[in-house]
């Protein structure tokens, strides 16, 4: 069974890599082509914790719900629980799926990866 929508993010990753010769593309194509079990899962209390007020993170799989988020924060994911989004939301955060992510035109100097 194939995901479609896992396969075209992967590819869209490593097409922008390759336009823009930025690697932080190709490292989350490389992260997120891994087994659904080995995928990263980021609780919002991590991401609260590592970064400050407006900063741009990339999650190379899912967000969870676990913590609470205090500031707003732009979150990139493959894919999010509903309690996380409902809490992104409520930090005045966005959240945004890895292509949008890419689409955005947000330097990729400004965007950390969280694993």
């Amino acid at each position: 069974m194939e995901n479609q929508t896992l396969i075209d993010t992967i590819q869209a990753l490593k097409d922008a890599s390759k336009e823009s010769g930025k690697a932080i593309w190709k490292a989350l194509a490389k992260e997120l082509d891994t087994s659904k079990r080995r995928r990263v899962a980021v609780n919002l209390s991590r991401i609260d914790r590592h970064t400050e007020e407006g900063a741009v993170v990339a999650v190379p799989g899912k967000v969870l719900a676990a913590g609470n988020l205090s500031k707003p924060v732009k979150i990139a994911a493959f894919s999010f629980s509903e309690g996380a989004v409902e809490k992104i939301k409520l930090a005045k955060g966005e959240y945004m799926s890895l292509d949008e992510l890419i689409a955005s035109g947000v330097e990729p100097n400004q965007i950390r990866i969280m694993k």
